[in-house]
C-alpha cells in the first residue's frame, strides 16, 4: 500500500499536480456517505456520496485536499493520476450540484453550472447547497472529508 501511494504521489508530482492524501484505502467505507467540502479553507458545503465503486474508491482517499481547476465556467475539476473504477459510466446529461467522474481523463468533477452538454460519466454524489460559489472561486484548493 505504501509503495502504491508513493508511486501515485510521484506520478502526480511528475505531472505537475500534487494532492494531499491521508485516507486509508484498506478501510471499507459505508455508503451513501455524508461528506464536508471546504473551498479555499473558508466556505463549507455538504454532500452525499452515492453507493457505487467510484464513490467507494474516492471515499477511501478521505480526507483529501485537491487543487481543483475551474473549467468551462461550469465545473471544478481534478485529474487523478490513477483511474478510479467506473463500471456504471454512461453517456448522459448532468445536473448542477452533481459530483461526477469522467473516466477518460480520470477527472473528479463538481458541476456548478449547466450548458446542456452530454458526455460519458459516472455519478459519484451530490452537493447540498449553493454550488454557485464556484463561479467566482477560480482555481481553488478543495478539501473533502467525512462529515461529523
Amino acid at each position: 500500500m505504501k509503495l502504491k501511494t508513493l508511486m501515485a504521489t510521484t506520478a502526480a508530482l511528475a505531472a505537475g499536480t500534487l494532492f494531499a492524501q491521508s485516507g486509508d484505502a484498506s478501510n471499507e467505507t459505508e455508503l451513501p456517505m455524508k461528506i464536508k467540502i471546504t473551498v479555499n479553507g473558508q466556505t463549507t458545503l455538504n454532500a452525499v456520496l452515492e453507493d457505487n465503486a467510484t464513490a467507494r474508491a474516492f471515499a477511501a482517499k478521505l480526507p483529501v485536499t485537491l487543487p481543483m481547476t475551474d473549467l468551462y465556467d461550469r465545473e471544478m475539476c481534478f485529474n487523478f493520476p490513477e483511474a478510479l473504477p467506473a463500471n456504471e459510466a454512461r453517456t448522459r446529461g448532468y445536473e448542477v450540484g452533481e459530483i461526477i467522474y469522467y473516466p477518460p481523463l480520470h477527472s473528479f468533477v463538481i458541476m456548478y453550472a449547466q450548458n446542456g452538454e452530454r458526455f460519458r460519466m459516472q455519478s459519484v454524489g451530490r452537493v447540498d447547497g449553493n454550488v454557485g460559489i464556484f463561479a467566482d472561486a477560480g482555481d481553488a484548493d478543495v478539501r473533502f472529508e467525512a462529515a461529523d
